[in-house]
């Protein structure tokens, strides 16, 4: 089978407490899933005015007469593409993810539970969504549903059929994950307390701690006409993530007559445009680290197991029997039974070192949809900003541009208003309503920079306070200290506020030669690092010592020409972050010696050209990649058995545009591989990668003569079938 849903991004920490879920549950009888009949959705398609013009890169442009028809044209194509991935995200969300992958799906489907997502979707969705998002998504499943019945051999069970809740369900599902409530869950599952109980009267700053938070980020950053050589406005999208799976980065272009008119990506299973651009105004996300997740140590009755006290008086605890079916292997299934308990904090997990409840930003909203679609449908900063009030969608930086040369940055966040006293960053007291917080700071309140004197903003999982090039940043002062917003910057961060700050008359031609910068900051903590390794007597071993030499001479760069960034990279080990905790020159010499001895054992000297062990695989191309850790050209690798380093994360999706003096929109793209993600066949599964290493970009085309003239195949839904 192909892969359908591996959970990598943050769920990777949850999937390692299977062990301890499976001290909670118990078994109960095999079954044998059933596939559904799916003759019912065949006619879906004559209901719906859509056609599909795939471009010459096999990138869709869905025209519908209606949002909704539109809707389910990207559905459907999407499917075209990645359908086993798009179940899989629809198992996830739903809970059912190990009726296909096993145990190693369990502690999804006992997450979903504790959450209670699929409740506050079923509970919100005909109160809290639009009739015009909730027809947007019901078209959506519907195109899913038209693709699976067409395509019956392909499905999955307990994936069939979709509702317009399933889709809301998988924004409920997946948010939290970009804010780590699984490594939250993770570590009250383990086998001890992680944290002491914070004492009224001994509040400390709260900060993330290095290291808390994924080994990739993503960049944005926007210059204004000011600081452009020919008055166009500049728009950099550009978030990192794996480069297949259910976070990976779709490009598709929507259109609509009812005014939706957008292009950018899209993450499977979800029926708008998460970032990207439309002909008035676009926005780029990047993942900001909020303290946006509470825990609270409740104190239980000794004479009746669920009741904690609160305020002074003993509470009863909701408690759930949690049915969990889980492929063992061929048709057998067995269904474990666990707990699943809730107070009026939130979920809550029992363990032998304590019980627990989480409270955690947006916790119950199901209208992170509605804001997005919304952003879509925007046609100035005002009904944009509008949209963002919502606060539906609960983090991320905020990066934006327009045509009427507005720039601008917002610390997007649900940030909760908390008690002073306390140190949030330690659990809280459970029995006390001062710490039970009940709403957040407004939008308004929240640190963003809008057309600052220097016409520059940017954000690369970065400080909020360092957003702009010289005055006009946010006060630190401006947001609590429990709100544990960070205060540092990346390398990525540091080496675009030189670049853009450097030049005031930035050309499209340096934008994107900007955008895909792979030089370290002469600040950043890699540097930092080397200078340490080189400020010492040299290495008794004669390899490590030609080392050393060799990185004395390294010029910060990844370029595939560089005859030191293997080594470097190698040694220096950078990550997303200027504040990597000192390494003693001890150990970096030990892995001098380690990472020479290695390179010259495969490849027969030091000095190898780094595109020679950095590459890019797809398919049958094997290419040299330049880029690296927290570079702008962003590449993360892993070890292959030959000992070269293959990348899967990083630039998954870059999207650059411009607004010129008349408020014309133009663009470019690329993507490390194509538009078929899954599809071996497909020309289009590995067609983007040679542009990719070579750094450059491919023409976005919106309008439909503009498709036209680099069209390669034109059909309506289901057309292949008749």
């Amino acid at each position: 089978m192909k892969e359908v849903y591996r959970p990598r991004h943050r769920m990777a920490a949850f999937l390692a407490t299977a062990a301890a879920l499976a001290a909670l549950v118990v078994v109960r009888a095999p079954r044998t899933p059933e596939r559904p009949r799916l003759d019912a959705f065949r006619g879906a398609a004559s209901r719906h005015e859509v056609r599909i013009l795939r471009d010459t890169w096999g990138v869709p442009h869905v025209f519908g007469k209606t949002d909704a028809d539109a809707a389910f044209g990207l559905a459907y194509a999407h499917a075209e593409d990645d359908f086993t991935t798009l179940q899989g995200a629809l198992l996830a969300a739903r809970g059912r993810l190990a009726s296909v992958l096993g145990s190693k799906g369990a502690p999804n489907d006992y997450m979903v539970a504790l959450l209670r997502g699929r409740d506050f979707v079923d509970a919100k969705y005909a109160t809290d969504l639009s009739a015009e998002v909730r027809q947007v998504c019901e078209a959506y499943a519907e195109g899913l549903n038209f693709y699976a019945a067409l395509h019956p051999a392909e499905t999955l069970p307990h994936v069939f059929p979709v509702r317009g809740q399933d889709v809301v369900a998988g924004f409920v599902h997946r948010l939290p994950l970009f804010f780590a409530l699984d490594r939250t869950l993770g570590d009250l599952l383990g086998p001890a307390r992680r944290a002491a109980v914070s004492v009224k009267g001994e509040a400390a700053a709260v900060n993330v701690a290095p290291g808390d938070h994924a080994p990739y980020g993503s960049n944005a950053f926007a210059v204004g006409p000011a600081r452009s050589a020919d008055g166009s406005t500049r728009l950099a999208v550009n978030s990192h993530q794996p480069w297949d799976g259910p976070v990976a980065w779709y490009e598709v272009s929507v259109k609509s007559e009812e005014g939706w008119d957008m292009t950018g990506g899209v993450f499977p299973g979800t029926p708008v445009v998460l970032h990207g651009f439309n002909p008035h105004l676009g926005w780029a996300h990047t993942v900001n680290r909020p303290d946006l997740v509470d825990v609270y140590a409740l104190e239980m009755n000794p004479r009746k197991a669920n009741q904690y006290r609160f305020e002074g008086e003993w509470h009863d605890l909701e408690v759930r029997d949690v049915p969990i079916e889980v492929k063992l292997w061929g048709p057998i299934h067995w269904t474990f039974h666990a707990e699943a308990l809730w107070s009026i904090h939130g979920p809550v997990v029992r363990r032998p070192h304590g019980v627990y409840a989480i409270r955690y930003a947006g916790m119950g909203d199901v209208r992170a949809v509605e804001q997005w679609f919304r952003m879509n449908k925007a046609r100035s900063l005002g009904e944009w900003q509008d949209a963002m009030r919502l606060q539906a969608v609960p983090l991320f930086n905020t990066v934006y541009a327009d045509a009427a040369g507005n720039v601008g940055y917002v610390y997007n966040a649900r940030i909760p208003r908390r008690a002073e006293g306390y140190d949030w960053s330690q659990y809280l007291p459970g029995e006390t309503k001062e710490t039970l917080w009940t709403d957040y700071l407004p939008y308004d309140q929240l640190p963003q920079v809008w057309n600052p004197p220097s016409s520059v903003v940017i954000n690369s999982n970065s400080s909020p306070f360092e957003a702009t090039v010289g005055p006009g940043n946010p006060d630190p002062a401006s947001v609590p200290r429990s709100a544990g917003v960070e205060t540092w910057l990346t390398n990525r961060a540091l080496r675009t506020l030189e670049l853009l700050g450097q030049d005031n008359a930035i050309t499209a031609e340096a934008f994107v030669r900007y955008k895909f910068d792979t030089r370290y900051s002469s600040r950043s903590s890699v540097v930092r690092r080397l200078r340490a390794l080189l400020s010492g007597p040299p290495p008794a071993d004669p390899l490590a010592r030609q080392g050393l030499e060799l990185l004395r001479l390294w010029d910060y760069g990844t370029d595939v020409d560089n005859p030191a960034a293997a080594l470097a990279l190698m040694v220096l080990q950078p990550k997303d972050d200027d504040r990597l905790p000192a390494v003693a020159r001890e150990e970096l010499v030990v892995r001098l010696e380690h990472a020479a001895r290695r390179l010259h054992e495969r490849f027969g000297r030091l000095d190898v050209p780094f595109g020679d062990v950095h590459r890019l695989r797809r398919g049958a191309l094997d290419l040299p990649v330049g880029g690296g850790p927290d570079t702008l050209h962003a590449v993360y690798a892993r070890e292959a058995e030959d000992g070269r380093y293959v990348g899967w994360a990083g630039d998954s999706y870059v999207l650059l545009v411009e607004w010129d003096r008349e408020g014309e929109a133009r663009a470019r793209s690329i993507h490390p591989y194509g538009s078929a993600t899954l599809d071996r066949r497909s020309p289009h599964y590995a067609d983007q990668a040679p542009l990719f290493v070579r750094r450059e970009l491919k023409p976005v085309w919106r309008t439909e003569a503009e498709v036209r003239a680099h069209l390669e195949r034109e059909y309506r839904p289901g057309d292949e079938t008749r």
